[in-house]
C-alpha cells in the first residue's frame, strides 16, 4: 500500500472479470421461474403494439396509434406489468453474444421490449415510445399511466448504457412529467466500467441463459442511485472538421464560461462541438493508443472477436505506438502535454476558477467520475482520511458533483498504475475543468470519451479550448449488487 492509502490488488482489478463468470456457477439465491418472471415484466400486449406503431411511424399521436388504446378501453382495459423493463442490445457488441442475447430475452418477455439499435435507436423510443405512453395516460388510460411511471430500462454493453442514457437526460428539460426511467445494465461490452460501477459485475458470465434471468429480477426490484453526467464544450478555430464520435455533436457558436477571462487573441470565427460523458475524458497517449486500435477494428474486424481479444489486440497497439519508448522518441508529439497544455478549475469548494500546473513527466491526463476505469482498475485510489486533508480532496463518488484528475507518464507508469502497483499521479479534483491546448510542433492530439476516441487539431496562432460542467441533472441507475 501506497501512502497514499491505495490498497494493492484491490476487489476491482482485472482478476474480478473471471470470478464474475465464476460466480454463475453458483446455486446461492432464489430460483426464479422463468414463466413467472415473463408475467412480472411483460407489458399487456395493446401498448408494447402502440409503441412499436408510434416508433416506426415516428408519430406517438397518430391515428394508428390511438386505435389501440380504443381497443383496450373497448375491452375492459388490461392490468399493468408489476415490473414493467424494455432492454435495449447491440447485437453488434460482445463478440457472438450480442443476437444470442437478443433471442433469450426475447423468450423472457415480449420481443417489442427488445430494442436492438441497428433498428431502433435510444432517442426514438424516448420521442415516440415513451410520448406514446404519456399521450395514452393523458386519455385517462391508468394502466399506460402506471406502466410508464414503473418503466425500468436495462441496456447492454457501457457504450449503449452511455447512449440511453443521454436520450434520457433530454425528458429533464420537460418542465413537467413523470420521472427519468432508471437504467440497469448487462456487462456486454469489453471494459465495463459502468458495470462495474454499479455492481453489475465486469464481464458477461459464462452460465449467461440463466443469469440473464437474475439480471431481469434485479433490475426490477434493486435501488435507484444517482450519477453524475458531464458536458464537454470544445471550441476551436475555424478550420478542418472533426472527425468526432457518435457521443460528440457539432453545435452553434457557444461562449465558454466568462469567469475565467482568456488571455491572448481569438479567432474571429470558432467551431464547437458538446457532449456528455459518464466515466471519463482524456487527452494524451492512452487516447491515441485508443485511437489506433478503433481504426484497427474497423478495417480487420475479424481480429476483434471479443472481450479478450480485444484487450491482446490493445495491448499491443500500445507497444507500436511508443508509449514505453517516449523518453527516447523525437517525436514532439510523444513528449509532455506540459508544451502544449494549461488546465485551469474550480477547486472542491470554491467558485473561483484557478490555474494548476502540469508536470513534465505527464503524457497522459485522465479526467475520472468513477471508481472504474480500464476494465476495473482503480487509479485514483481509496485515499486515507489524512490524505484527504492534506490534498483538499473528498472521498471519490459517482454522484458527489466532483471529476478526479489524474496523470499517466510512459507506458511502463500506465502499466504498473493499471496493474495497480502503484497510484497514478493525483493532480487535482474539481467541480469544472477548462483545457486550453496551443500547438508548436504539435499539429494535432488525441482526445477520448468514454471510449470513444478522435484526432484533434490543434492550432499555433490560437487556442482550443475544452471546458466541462456538471449536467445540473442527475442520471437514475439501479444497483445491481
Amino acid at each position: 500500500m501506497d501512502p497514499s492509502g491505495t490498497p494493492r490488488g484491490s476487489s476491482t482489478s482485472g482478476r474480478s472479470s473471471l470470478l464474475d463468470s465464476l460466480r454463475g456457477f453458483t446455486l446461492s439465491g432464489v430460483r426464479i421461474q422463468k414463466e413467472e418472471l415473463r408475467k412480472k415484466i411483460t407489458l399487456p400486449e395493446y401498448l408494447r403494439l402502440a409503441m412499436r406503431e408510434a416508433i416506426r411511424g415516428k408519430d406517438a399521436s397518430a391515428s394508428a396509434v390511438v386505435r389501440f388504446h380504443e381497443a383496450a378501453r373497448a375491452a375492459d382495459g388490461a392490468e399493468p406489468a408489476e415490473w414493467p423493463i424494455v432492454v435495449f442490445v447491440n447485437s453488434k457488441s460482445g463478440g457472438r453474444h450480442g443476437p444470442e442475447l437478443k433471442a433469450r430475452l426475447e423468450e423472457l418477455m415480449a420481443e417489442e421490449q427488445v430494442f436492438d439499435l441497428s433498428n431502433v435507436k435510444p432517442h426514438e423510443f424516448v420521442q415516440y415510445g415513451l410520448s406514446c405512453l404519456e399521450n395514452f395516460a393523458s386519455l385517462g388510460d391508468t394502466c399506460a399511466k402506471q406502466t410508464r411511471e414503473k418503466l425500468r430500462i436495462v441496456a447492454g454493453g457501457d457504450g449503449t448504457v452511455g447512449w440511453v442514457l443521454g436520450c434520457l437526460g433530454e425528458l429533464n428539460k420537460q418542465v413537467t412529467g413523470p420521472t427519468v426511467p432508471p437504467t440497469g445494465i448487462i456487462p456486454l461490452g469489453t471494459g465495463n466500467d459502468l458495470s462495474r460501477s454499479f455492481g453489475w459485475g465486469g464481464s458477461f458470465p459464462f452460465n449467461w441463459k440463466s443469469s440473464i434471468k437474475r439480471t431481469l429480477d434485479k433490475v426490477a426490484r434493486g435501488p435507484v442511485v444517482r450519477l453524475d453526467s458531464w458536458q464537454v464544450l470544445i471550441s476551436m478555430p475555424v478550420g478542418k472538421k472533426l472527425d468526432t464520435p457518435y457521443s460528440l455533436k457539432e453545435t452553434e457558436e457557444t461562449p465558454l464560461d466568462q469567469e475565467l477571462e482568456i488571455e491572448g487573441e481569438l479567432p474571429e470565427k470558432v467551431s464547437c462541438y458538446q457532449g456528455v460523458f459518464y466515466n471519463y475524458f482524456s487527452i494524451g497517449m492512452d487516447a491515441q493508443v485508443a485511437h489506433g486500435f478503433h481504426h484497427l477494428r474497423n478495417e480487420k474486424p475479424y481480429l476483434a472477436r471479443g472481450p479478450i481479444s480485444n484487450k491482446i489486440i490493445y495491448s499491443g497497439y500500445s507497444c507500436k505506438q511508443g508509449w514505453f519508448f517516449t523518453p527516447c522518441s523525437s517525436n514532439p508529439g510523444l513528449r509532455s502535454l506540459k508544451n502544449i497544455l494549461r488546465i485551469f478549475i474550480k477547486k472542491v469548494n470554491s467558485s473561483k476558477w484557478e490555474q494548476i500546473s502540469v508536470a513534465s513527466s505527464v503524457r497522459s491526463i485522465v479526467v475520472l467520475n468513477l471508481p472504474s476505469y480500464g476494465s476495473g482498475r482503480n487509479p485514483w485510489g481509496n485515499l486515507k482520511p489524512d490524505y484527504l486533508e492534506k490534498r483538499g480532496f473528498v472521498e471519490a463518488r459517482a454522484d458527489d458533483g466532483y471529476l478526479e484528475i489524474f496523470g499517466l507518464k510512459q507506458g511502463w507508469h500506465a502499466s504498473m498504475v493499471m496493474a495497480e502497483l502503484i497510484s497514478a499521479k493525483h493532480i487535482a479534483q474539481a467541480s469544472a475543468i477548462r483545457f486550453e491546448l496551443r500547438g508548436g510542433e504539435w499539429k494535432k492530439s488525441y482526445m477520448q470519451m468514454d471510449g470513444e476516441p478522435w484526432k484533434q487539431p490543434i492550432n499555433k496562432e490560437f487556442s482550443t479550448f475544452v471546458e466541462i460542467k456538471r449536467v445540473p441533472h442527475h442520471s437514475n441507475m439501479v444497483r445491481g449488487d
